[in-house]
């Protein structure tokens, strides 16, 4: 079981190790340990840039030990919606971490000058990055470590870009070449610490009790793993497998959600992605390898038939957020601009809603091309490049305040009735009914994967009273705390039930039954819930934008009052928690 805390503290450049097995034994690992962690070392009111900021990077005890459970937790103060902040990422992360012998990362204080920090097993260094500090490409700023440093193969690079640097607040952190740590600024808050990267380098191996019961559950979820329809369509296509679906439902949000089905969506589509595919990629210790990665030849300036190709990796969310939603009609037009958001590690979701709602905007008279510089026009990708540079760069003031998100960017400059942002977090790419916006509104994390209210808009023929609805989606996000805190994918949900989880549990040292397990996820959600409100969160002040009830769902034209009443029931939970 995995029980120690590695202690950072950039302030000082001191790090020191603690054996916290009563955490671990009350709270799991990842997610329910994160939340213990933040408020143990962080006064809730401390804002996100500030010295005393705290990030925590958690395991948990499936880690390194079994298939699909390839994920680490960060948790931080959102600079985003300067409430909690949580973010899930793959790649090496996890095994790395867990094989260094650690179950959890704090790291807090502020670095007096650009550093990067390696964590090898029990010794951590602080090295000097004050010559890579400035280099924007996120990729080159990974090569650029790799070569400085060993443990190739079981090392992870989490490291941000140009936008982490210049305080963007959703600016995300990559891990490894193609996985991220996403939503909600946790680029930025590493950014506002001189913090270019964190390297883990983790050359030990998790160690079982019981060795044949261990390889018995392995195997069994391996084969799971392995012969699901779910995910073999994941290693096929991919979660861009969604986009077909999801537009002939009339689900698929479009320019800005002006729409719902989009006459160009077979070209954005998995399908077709595949066909400029350059190989599968796995996150360490997953057999389903769904990081799809295609081929991008883009010209070299005045230089005829020279070409550079990109591998760049996409997925549904990308896709919808810099494909549909800005009104690409070519693959190769959607992953030019992919190719900008990723060189600057930039969140792709939140970065795609903020140019939708400019271009909007500006073809409302509300803003115009003194603001935004580039003619903003859908389907015009030389445009949002260039406009993805200027949220990095913030030439004037309409780019820095664009570079605070969508809801900051309509107070300031109007058009918050198409804004799409749920608690201060734009809106994923799902427009499938109530389940959905409702499920972004009270999610903990204002994320679709918080509770599922997209799948459960594609399994409904009716809804029930907003009440009952809002209790099914706070008990799926309760069981979710338990595969946050193990921590698993999300895609394998349907293959880590209550029982299997149970039983993997065993060889590793931990005895519980479902029901405790079931309790235990509903306790780690009010304790988040807590620390949410403990952070500023108010319920009461949750905003629906007007849009999401005047576009077509699947389910037709999605009723106010029925949102309002869902939402008034979370905000009294909350209110009495």
């Amino acid at each position: 079981m995995l029980t120690k805390v590695l202690y950072i503290d950039l302030s000082r450049y001191r790090y020191w190790t603690e054996n916290r097995k009563d955490l671990f034994e009350e709270w799991l690992g990842g997610t329910g340990v994160a939340v213990q962690l933040m408020k143990e070392n962080m006064d809730p009111k401390t804002e996100p840039f500030d010295e005393e900021s705290t990030v925590v990077f958690a395991v948990g005890p499936l880690n390194a030990a079994y298939p699909l459970a390839s994920k680490t937790v960060a948790m931080f103060k959102s600079p985003l919606t300067g409430n909690l902040g949580e973010s899930h990422a793959g790649g090496r992360t996890s095994t790395s971490i867990a094989n260094a012998g650690y179950g959890a990362i704090v790291i807090k204080g502020k670095s007096k000058k650009p550093i990067y920090i390696v964590v090898n097993n029990d010794k951590v260094h602080f090295r000097d990055a004050r010559v890579i500090w400035g280099i924007e490409d996120s990729l080159i700023v990974a090569r650029i470590i790799a070569e400085n440093e060993g443990g190739r193969g079981i090392r992870s690079v989490m490291r941000i870009g140009g936008a982490g640097e210049k305080l963007v607040r959703y600016a995300c952190v990559t891990t490894e070449t193609y996985r991220h740590f996403g939503r909600l600024g946790l680029g930025a808050v590493l950014g506002s610490k001189n913090v270019k990267a964190v390297v883990v380098i983790g050359r030990g191996s998790r160690k079982v009790q019981d060795r044949k019961l261990y390889r018995e559950v392995y195997d069994e979820i391996f084969k799971l793993a392995t012969e699901s329809d779910a995910m073999k369509k994941y290693h096929l296509l991919g979660t861009a497998v969604n986009v077909k679906p999801l537009n002939e439902k009339r689900g698929l949000p479009v320019m800005n959600l002006k729409k719902t089905s989009y006459e160009y969506a077979e070209n954005l589509s998995g399908e077709s992605l595949a066909e400029i595919i350059g190989r599968r990629v796995a996150c360490s210790h997953c057999p389903v390898a769904c990081i799809h990665i295609a081929t991008l030849r883009l010209p070299y300036e005045n230089e005829p038939y020279f070409y550079k190709t990109l591998m760049l990796s996409y997925d549904y969310e990308p896709i919808y957020a810099l494909g549909t939603m800005l009104g690409m009609k070519t693959r190769e037009d959607f992953l030019k601009v992919l190719y900008r958001v990723e060189a600057y590690a930039l969140d792709a979701m939140t970065t795609g809603v903020c140019l939708a709602w400019a271009t909007e905007a500006t073809e409302r008279g509300i803003i115009s091309e003194r603001e935004t510089i580039v003619k903003l026009e859908f389907g015009n990708s030389e445009a949002y490049s260039k406009a993805v540079e200027y949220i990095v760069h913030q030439p004037n003031e309409f780019y820095t305040i664009l570079a605070q998100g969508v809801e900051k960017a309509s107070e300031v400059y109007g058009g918050k009735e198409f804004a799409l942002a749920f608690g201060g977090n734009e809106m994923p790419g799902y427009h499938t009914g109530y389940a959905a916006h409702i499920g972004y509104s009270i999610g903990l994390r204002h994320s679709h994967l918080d509770n599922a209210g997209y799948s459960y808009d594609q399994k409904v023929e009716s809804y029930p009273e907003p009440e009952e609805l809002v209790k099914t989606l706070m008990k799926e996000e309760q069981w979710r705390q338990i595969l946050s805190s193990l921590v698993v994918c999300f895609f394998a949900r349907g293959i880590y039930k209550p029982e299997i989880v149970c039983r993997a549990l065993k060889p590793v040292g931990i005895e519980i039954e479902e029901s405790e397990l079931k309790k235990l996820g509903e306790k780690i959600y009010f304790e988040k819930l807590r620390l949410k409100k403990a952070m500023g969160f108010d319920a009461k002040k949750l905003r629906l934008p007007d849009r999401i009830f005047e576009t077509e769902t699947p389910h037709g034209k999605l009723n106010r009052d029925y949102a309002k009443r869902a939402i008034d029931y979370f905000a009294k939970i909350v209110e009495s928690c």
